[in-house]
């Protein structure tokens, strides 16, 4: 059974794995101080300790009898409650081929023997500061998914359209030159571009039929709406977003609103976010409109190019047609599953980042 030593003054939980007590002794008075640690004398009593406290980081000695450091950490690896724990091998070994094999088993560092308690430190420092970093942002994408949702929670009938059209969006950023980072940061901030919605009536978002003129000034308001809710973050994926909440319906020719805006008055953002919005409704069912056909879909966006839309933006959006098509049926196939099993789109777009086409 793992030996527990608790440290009442961080809930960091270190589980150090080596069959030498001596060596077990010695990360003890290095580490005692700082972490809450638990001890295993050999590759058994680790997967079982792994399994049972769910430590956030194993330093794992590499040579121990039987069953060996490598074994240890792909047995952890392939084990769905443990796979994510980061894992840090300690050893006398220095061949190039040994690290190697290391890393391709699923550490993420190397502390070689003997062993230095500064270096200890602050190697388990920065694994310890990158996992903080991913729950970070982990939180992030699912507030994002979340007001993704909540501004098409009366609209139901437009199923994965956010998230298709953010897809639509980065892919247009790229072929306009974009840096892959910023494109990113928009396709993650596009999704929020009708966050706004949640402040209109459901008897108007819902309505099979054509706005009246009071309705349709109600249903201006979500522009702005949208932006004072996502203003208030400094995160640069919320100020994309509420960049792009506010300026999604302005028009290249000024007539749009709330703003009335026109030609390079709108930010990039917008004007992107513009076309892909616009390019998927039109592909899909709504309440009062069967789906279009491609064909006549990129017809109306290349008609409106100069009068809704940036008309150079247009003509690159027509050029990468294929991919824009090819985004569309990736999509399309999720759709088709969302009755078997809803998928995660989020997950989807952080762990598929690479260029469509």
């Amino acid at each position: 059974m793992a030996r527990v030593s608790a440290c009442s003054d961080t809930p960091k939980r270190i589980l150090i794995v080596d069959d030498e007590p001596v060596n077990l002794h010695l990360f003890r008075q290095i580490l005692k101080d700082r972490y809450q640690l638990l001890f295993a004398g050999d590759g058994e009593e680790a997967i079982g300790a792994a399994t049972e406290h769910k430590p956030d980081l194993i330093l794992l000695d590499v040579e121990m009898p039987n069953f060996n450091g490598f074994d240890v950490c792909q047995h952890l690896k392939q084990d769905n409650e443990t796979r994510s724990i980061p894992i840090i091998f300690v050893t006398a070994r220095r061949e190039e081929q040994d690290e190697a094999k290391g890393f391709d088993v699923g550490a993420v560092d190397y502390i070689h023997k003997p062993i230095s308690g500064p270096i200890v430190l602050r190697r388990i420092n920065t694994q310890l500061s990158l996992v903080a970093a991913k729950e970070l942002e982990s939180s992030q994408r699912s507030a994002i998914q979340m007001l993704g949702e909540a501004g098409h929670y009366h609209d139901s009938d437009t199923g994965i359209h956010i998230w298709r059209m953010a897809a639509y969006a980065r892919t247009l950023a790229e072929a306009l030159g974009w840096p892959s980072s910023e494109a990113s940061i928009l396709e993650l901030a596009a999704p929020m571009h009708d966050t706004g919605k949640i402040g209109i009536p459901d008897t108007i978002l819902r309505a099979p039929r054509a706005l009246t003129a009071k309705e349709w000034e109600i249903m201006k308001r979500h522009t702005q709406i949208g932006f004072e809710i996502l203003s208030k973050s400094d995160s640069p994926i919320f100020r994309v977003a509420a960049e792009v909440a506010l300026c999604h319906h302005e028009r290249w020719d000024g007539t749009g609103y709330p703003i009335g805006l026109s030609e390079d008055y709108i930010p990039e953002s917008a004007r992107i976010v513009a076309i892909a919005d616009v390019f998927d409704a039109l592909t899909t069912k709504r309440p009062y409109k069967e789906p279009w056909d491609v064909e006549r879909a990129f017809g109306e966006i290349l008609g409106a190019a100069g009068s809704h839309f940036d008309p150079a933006f247009i003509k690159r959006f027509m050029e990468i047609r294929g991919r824009i098509l090819e985004v569309k049926k990736m999509w399309d196939q999720i759709e088709a599953k969302q009755k078997e099993m809803r998928p995660d789109p989020l997950h989807w777009l952080s762990t598929n980042n690479q260029k469509t086409g």
